[in-house]
């Protein structure tokens, strides 16, 4: 998503702007948009942590034959992404060379962020929702009938109340607590910031000692939200972000729990760390004016033995992991560990 947040002088705490477009893409259609194959496209960028959510659900409910997707290049300018990856600058279903665009075409006067994820309706070009939260969770649920034979439950409806109480903390102290240290206007603000920050990271350390997922015993919507801040913590929220009293290496759960998930087809399969890294320390000018992108982390330490399946669990459950990533939708062997 762009960065779009009102930073009061008074306190120099960054504070999110949540206003996003609430409408549904639902199975009865009922804000006039239904689900149906072939006619939405998701668009995202690989280097946010909030659109990569979407790129690991879709992929591992198996809804790429029924929903396409767009990938947006990894910066972006103050006025919106753009299709800088694709021939001519130009999304090859949606013919527009700004995600703005989608925006305008539904909202004329639209004067909010123009952030990914978002979904936009084809035949008319124009953008349905970027409420991010609601659309995994909409792919679950109101997208059950396309999902592939063998996809996992990732949102179990015996399981809901508990999801959600995990991930509105994870989302409030470490999704956005990342950007709150980053964005600190001043001291006080970062340090109060810094501490919530590891307070939330102990406590997950804590919660997965003993338990191989963060609900029950496979892998649900609270684990993908988690996992794609623990991708970019020591690529970018380390230092970019001073975020460093431990690196995730240093933090023996959470960096066997990250390597568990970067490990099961559908999570590390998704992740560009060279992307990642060119967004924040480019579009970042404020916090890195140089624009310089650090070379490191060494990322070869994703891949070793995790030893988690000591712990039980499945990540599936009595699903299956999903095939190989589509040709065209696969992250360059270069930019992965």
């Amino acid at each position: 998503m762009a960065y779009v947040a009102d930073e009061s002088e008074s306190s120099g705490e960054f504070n999110r702007d949540t206003e996003y477009i609430t409408t549904r893409i639902t199975a009865d259609g009922r804000d006039g948009y239904p689900v149906e194959p072939g006619r939405y496209r998701l668009v995202v960028a690989r280097a946010c942590p909030w659109a990569n959510r979407t790129i690991i659900v879709r992929r591992l409910l198996g809804l790429e034959d029924v929903l396409s997707i767009g990938f947006c290049g990894p910066t972006h300018d103050e006025d919106s992404w753009t299709f800088d990856l694709d021939p001519d600058g130009l999304d090859p279903v949606l013919g527009i060379p700004r995600l703005k665009d989608a925006y305008l075409k539904r909202f004329g006067g639209y004067d909010k962020g123009i952030t990914v994820p978002a979904v936009v309706d084809v035949p008319t070009g124009e953008v349905v929702t970027n409420d991010f939260p609601q659309i995994t969770l909409d792919f679950s649920t109101e997208w059950a009938d396309y999902h592939r034979d063998g996809a996992p439950d990732l949102y179990p409806e015996d399981r809901r109340d508990e999801i959600d109480e995990v991930a509105q903390r994870i989302y409030t102290e470490v999704n956005n607590g990342v950007y709150r240290c980053g964005f600190a206007g001043s001291q006080r603000a970062y340090d109060k910031s810094y501490d919530r920050l590891f307070t939330a990271l102990d406590w997950l350390e804590d919660r997965l000692e003993n338990q191989r997922y963060l609900v029950g015993d496979t892998i649900t919507e609270a684990d993908v939200r988690l996992f794609t801040t623990l991708a970019r913590f020591d690529p970018v929220y380390h230092g970019h972000f001073k975020c460093n009293r431990h690196k995730l290496a240093e933090l023996p759960v959470l960096w066997s729990y990250a390597r568990d998930l970067f490990q099961t087809p559908g999570f590390g399969d998704t992740i560009d760390f060279v992307q990642i890294k060119q967004h924040y320390y480019i579009v970042h000018a404020d916090i890195n004016p140089t624009r310089v992108v650090p070379k490191g982390p060494e990322l070869s330490n994703w891949l070793t033995p995790h030893g988690r399946e000591s712990l039980g669990g499945s990540p599936f459950g009595d699903g299956t992991p999903p095939g190989p990533t589509r040709e065209g939708e696969r992250v360059p062997q270069a930019h992965s560990a």
